[in-house]
């Protein structure tokens, strides 16, 4: 199925794909009608695929963080991040590109405690320094295993980050809450004492796959 998300964006392409193909049937050269038909299906494609929204079978137990995103894995180190945890963490970066679902979810039980929006640059998402000074869209959840973070980061062709949370909401594992269109990062930090999971250029898939466990 199609995400929510995107209803907007197929609806303005499918009626700009109709009107092109229409019109190519006034051309007279056989080659630029077919070429003109052939792109419009191909980039209709596309953003079909783009805004697909596969259903997920998320673990129920409550000691697991789940991954955030579709992508791989391309990070995973011990920072210091000081906007909600204020001390080290360890993070999980993963990669979404263009042909991966780009429907975002909740990662774990619990509570928005933190939203923040900032403006950026569109440096490639899978550079590290992107988590810094990207567009990005922060979210803090507080877990009954503590403070989740995980950061909605806008890459080179990423141009608009959706997120549907409100701070107080309470929120559950698997939960779509969001997506970046067009090719972008997501970046996971977690309290040191979680075991990650994942191993670097792992491919991970949101809603589904366990990044890390608590202890129970």
């Amino acid at each position: 199925m199609i995400t929510k998300y995107g209803y907007t964006t197929v609806g303005t392409i499918t009626i700009i794909v109709f009107l092109i193909i229409a019109l190519s049937f006034f051309i007279s050269n056989p080659y630029i009608k077919h070429t003109a038909i052939v792109i419009c299906v191909i980039f209709f494609g596309f953003t079909l695929n783009f805004f697909r929204d596969p259903n997920r079978i998320t673990p129920t137990e409550k000691n697991l963080l789940i991954s955030p995103a579709d992508g791989e894995v391309v990070n995973i180190s011990a920072v210091e991040e000081r906007n909600f945890h204020n001390g080290i963490a360890k993070k999980v970066s993963i990669f979404m590109s263009p042909l991966n679902v780009h429907v975002n979810r909740i990662p774990i039980d619990g509570k928005v405690e933190y939203l923040k929006y900032h403006e950026g640059e569109y440096l490639v998402a899978f550079e590290d320094k992107s988590s810094e000074r990207n567009e990005r869209m922060e979210i803090g959840i507080l877990s009954m295993h503590g403070k989740i973070l995980f950061t909605q980061i806008a890459g080179f062709i990423a141009r608009r980050i959706v997120c549907t949370l409100s701070l107080g909401q309470s929120v559950q594992a698997g939960e779509r809450f969001g997506m970046i269109k067009f090719g972008s990062r997501v970046d996971i930090y977690m309290p040191v004492e979680a075991e990650i999971l994942v191993g670097m250029n792992q491919n991970v898939y949101a809603g589904e796959t366990v990044i890390a466990q608590f202890k129970k």
